[in-house]
């Protein structure tokens, strides 16, 4: 008795000894936050929010609350006009800058459009048209200072070729002719829908690679095309890919050469990179180039006047006709075969003009630090474009080489615009009829001269240091242009573009992580080869949402990783893997297939009697695991907030040894 009456005590000391040690190392234990649960939201109210952060991200709507309804209908007013903004706040100062600008551009743009619109198979006059009523509806409408409107190079290309594919304008001019405002049309109908519905983040697909290869090829066929009024050749191949017209060059080498036509090409194509040199080279003479242009025309034209050189077989621009541009509206194709014809070719080179200008609005926006409402721009270019196709303009846009200089020459608002239009409005009155002796020679050589600047060899060298398929979607484009023609090239842009979307959507990255010396942060392994992995863990990571096109690759891909951990554990004679860990940080969604995905995922370890573990599921990753019973599946205690909690609570005596 008195022996088992001594041990009570003994017990009871010992069983306080236990106590007070689990106290203790409760109390040193790190505290271990869990993953947070969303509450439920009203299924209207996610609705809205996800279509007003995919459509209205910007909220367009934030000047409009808390005002009066006048206030809101002159906001309204303001917002499709935003002319009536700005031009309450204008002044002599700025007038002086956009004065300057305006001359300036107009001195460029005049002989670049009579260019242009060869290019396009149009009449000289019709690019003088598209720099007159255009940029005057886009000073009104549209919210970029810097941005120069009028024809440019590559979509009067792109037009011109596709329009000819279906109308030959030599033989059908009128016709041509209708489809041409028909196609303007639609592209403006195209950029405004786009605007309106804010759907200007479709023009994103179309990557930065895909448009430097498109536009240095547009750049090399555009110069090949010209080589026609820069040697004095009369016969000529209409289409546009390199072999073509080598074959059709070289072919009228001995008879068809104009050898006056030569000397005038090559002289004044040597006067206008000489003066784009000085520009480059010094700032303060940025009006060089833009003047040369004009003075090239000028003194080309004297000269051939005075020696009737167009008698030896210069070729002249010979007519030009005077006045402001007529109505064309009548001449729209509104019903017929055509409809459908101008429809396609008007999405296509609206898209391309879409591209251009709100990329060249976009750079300048940044460069004078300011904001560029895309979509405001898109509306603005398609009523440009659907008015300019009812005044016998063709497709306009802005024009990277004219707003440079518009930029440079101090440019505050779009009043240069106006005054360039009021330049061209002075042009069509009472100066047309001295562009009759203005030799084709010098209007090839201010297009070669303007589109040698698209060809960005920077661009290029970069994109291939930096991503390899990129540089692949680069050359794709560009080699599909210059062998092929411009729709072949546009076609690979656009098919490289989503194909690398597609792939990256598809093939997302993941990656094995480790620890850090003496941190607890774990880290991709190939990029800190110094990050050593937990014995009895794996600890992978998945780089994007998990989705259908994704689930099952992202599902293989962990296995593997696990079963060459196991093979490679197995020859070192290492424990075995018992925990696998799914870093989900970067995994910002997941839909029914991967979860379906992570149910096979767990089903598997199962079998294999290794644990699932989930590290830092997003809210709305955590919030549909929730409601499909996946928590349930996996165990709460195996979700945790971070890798470091997850390793340090179910092998802590690994993390120590670590």
């Amino acid at each position: 008795m008195g022996h088992s009456t001594d041990e009570v005590p003994e017990v009871k000391g010992m069983d306080i000894r236990s106590m007070s040690s689990s106290r203790r190392n409760s109390q040193n234990a790190p505290y271990i936050h869990k993953v947070g649960v969303p509450p439920k939201q009203n299924l209207i109210k996610e609705i809205k929010n996800t279509v007003k952060e995919t459509f209205f991200a910007d909220d367009p709507l934030r000047s409009f609350k808390d005002q009066s309804k006048s206030r809101k209908f002159i906001l309204g007013i303001q917002a499709i006009f935003p002319i009536l903004e700005w031009a309450r706040h204008y002044n002599l100062t700025k007038f002086r800058g956009d004065l300057l600008s305006g001359l300036t551009i107009a001195s460029l743009c005049i002989p670049q459009d009579i260019g242009y619109a060869k290019l396009a198979y149009l009449k000289p006059q019709y690019g003088l048209y598209s720099s007159f009523v255009p940029p005057l509806v886009y000073a009104c409408m549209g919210s970029s200072r810097d941005i120069a409107i009028g024809p440019v190079a590559v979509v009067s290309l792109l037009l011109g070729s596709l329009l000819q594919a279906e109308i030959d304008p030599d033989k059908n001019p009128v016709e041509y002719l209708r489809l041409a405002f028909t196609a303007t049309f639609f592209a403006g109908v195209t950029q405004a829908t786009l605007g309106i519905l804010r759907l200007g983040f479709l023009i994103d697909f179309l990557s930065h690679a895909a448009i430097v290869g498109f536009m240095g090829g547009a750049a090399i066929t555009i110069s090949l095309q010209q080589l026609k009024g820069f040697l004095g050749i009369k016969t000529f191949t209409k289409k546009t890919d390199i072999i073509s017209v080598m074959r059709s060059v070289w072919g009228s080498v001995h008879h068809g050469w104009n050898w006056q036509t030569v000397v005038i090409g090559v002289s004044f194509l040597s006067f206008l990179l000489l003066a784009k040199y000085i520009g480059k080279k010094n700032k303060k003479f940025f009006w060089v180039p833009a003047i040369a242009p004009l003075i090239s025309v000028v003194l080309s034209t004297f000269f051939v006047y005075i020696t009737r050189a167009d008698k030896d077989g210069v070729q002249i621009v010979k007519h030009i006709d005077k006045g402001i541009n007529p109505s064309s509206a009548s001449q729209i194709y509104f019903t017929g075969d055509y409809l459908l014809k101008g429809f396609k070719i008007g999405v296509v080179a609206g898209m391309i003009a879409l591209t251009e200008a709100v990329a060249i609005g976009r750079t300048f926006a940044a460069m004078k630090d300011y904001q560029l409402d895309g979509n405001k721009e898109m509306v603005a270019l398609g009523a440009m474009n659907i008015v300019g196709s009812m005044t016998s303009c063709y497709v306009a846009t802005g024009s990277f080489s004219r707003s440079a200089v518009n930029y440079m020459a101090g440019c505050q608002t779009a009043v240069s615009n106006i005054v360039m239009s009021c330049v061209v409005f002075l042009t069509l009155e009472f100066i047309t009829p001295l562009f009759k002796y203005t030799p084709n020679a010098i209007l090839a050589s201010i297009i070669i001269s303007a589109v040698i600047g698209l060809i960005d060899y920077d661009a290029a060298l970069l994109i291939w240091k930096i991503d390899k398929f990129d540089f692949v979607a680069c050359m794709g484009a560009f080699f599909g242009v210059v062998f092929s023609s411009v729709e072949i090239g546009l076609l690979i842009a656009v098919s490289i573009s989503f194909a690398k979307i597609l792939l990256q959507v598809t093939r997302p990255r993941t990656a094995i992580l480790g620890r850090l010396p003496r941190t607890s942060v774990y880290r991709n392994i190939q990029q800190y080869p110094e990050a050593t992995k937990i014995p009895g863990s794996l600890i992978t990571r998945v780089d994007s949402a998990i989705y259908f096109s994704n689930s099952n690759y992202v599902k293989e891909r962990i296995l593997r990783w696990l079963t060459d951990e196991e093979e490679h554990l197995k020859e070192a004679n290492l424990p075995r893997v018992q925990f696998l860990i799914v870093e989900m940080s970067p995994v910002t969604d997941i839909d029914t297939s991967g979860i379906h995905a992570l149910e096979e995922l767990h089903r598997s370890l199962q079998k294999r009697d290794v644990k699932l573990v989930l590290a830092n599921p997003g809210q709305v990753v955590i919030d549909k695991l929730h409601a499909s019973k996946f928590t349930d599946v996996v165990g709460e205690d195996n979700i945790f907030l971070t890798v470091g909690d997850a390793v340090l609570t179910l092998s802590p005596k690994l993390v120590e040894e670590v």
